[in-house]
């Protein structure tokens, strides 16, 4: 299975190097450029991903950890020392907010490989494609005062396209079409959520991005924050049912 994945995985991408060759037609030579630059960071990102979980789940938990601790360090920076102070209890309490999702996120990274490629292929069509859909359809944003370049086509279209996904592989958790739509209705809803309220919590600072250690991206939380949470409402959805 682990080779279909793969297979989907390199087709998305291959795809998604077409569409921004179209986007970057309409952009300056140093717009080309970081468009590139930021493909080039995500094609490593996702194999960093796919490989910590193809070597062993423990590996994709220690690569989940790196991330949260960087996410701390991330809010930490931004919040601290920043002239613009939204409330003096506004860093701690998205401190707690963040635990509440890192928690159960780590927990989720020690559960089968199945439901972690599941959850991760889910995540990553869904967060190209919105903004693959977004750039090339453009339409009415989705909340300009949060997150000034995601559209509802964009989001939408990154929902299908997932969601459509999530049928194909949805052996990985062992379900049918229907449950595995459900799931992954779940997964893109938290999903998105997480990239509003860290494009929020941003706003609330006044600056773009969490950091510069992934070129093209930003901080960590700029590229983790739809896989955080999507992974955090897996982990509470499973410990309801069981």
């Amino acid at each position: 299975m682990e080779e279909t994945i793969y297979i989907i995985i390199v087709s998305y991408f291959a795809a998604g190097a077409v569409a921004f060759g179209l986007i970057g037609r309409r952009k300056s030579s140093n717009e080309r450029k970081q468009i590139w630059a930021k493909y080039g960071t995500y094609v490593l990102i996702v194999h960093a991903l796919f490989g910590s979980i193809y070597f062993g789940p423990h590996y994709f938990f220690y690569l989940a950890l790196l991330i949260v601790t960087v996410g701390y360090y991330e809010l930490l920076k931004t919040g601290w020392n920043n002239p613009e102070r939204p409330h003096r209890y506004f860093l701690p309490l998205s401190f707690i907010g963040y635990t509440l999702l890192v928690v159960p996120f780590l927990i989720f990274s020690m559960m089968d490989h199945g439901v972690l490629y599941f959850v991760f292929v889910v995540v990553t069509v869904f967060d190209a494609f919105s903004q693959i859909s977004g750039q090339l359809l453009g339409g009415k944003k989705l909340i300009p005062s949060v997150s000034p370049r995601k559209t509802i086509t964009g989001s939408a279209g990154g929902a299908l396209i997932a969601l459509i996904t999530s049928v194909f592989i949805r052996d990985l958790i062992s379900a049918g079409w229907l449950p595995a739509l459900f799931f992954s209705v779940i997964i893109i809803i938290f999903a998105l959520l997480g990239d509003l309220l860290a494009s929020w919590f941003k706003r609330q600072y006044k600056v773009k991005d969490f950091g510069s250690l992934l070129p093209g991206h930003g901080g960590f939380l700029d590229r983790f924050d739809s896989l955080i949470p999507g992974g955090a409402a897996v982990s509470l959805f499973n410990s309801l049912i069981i």
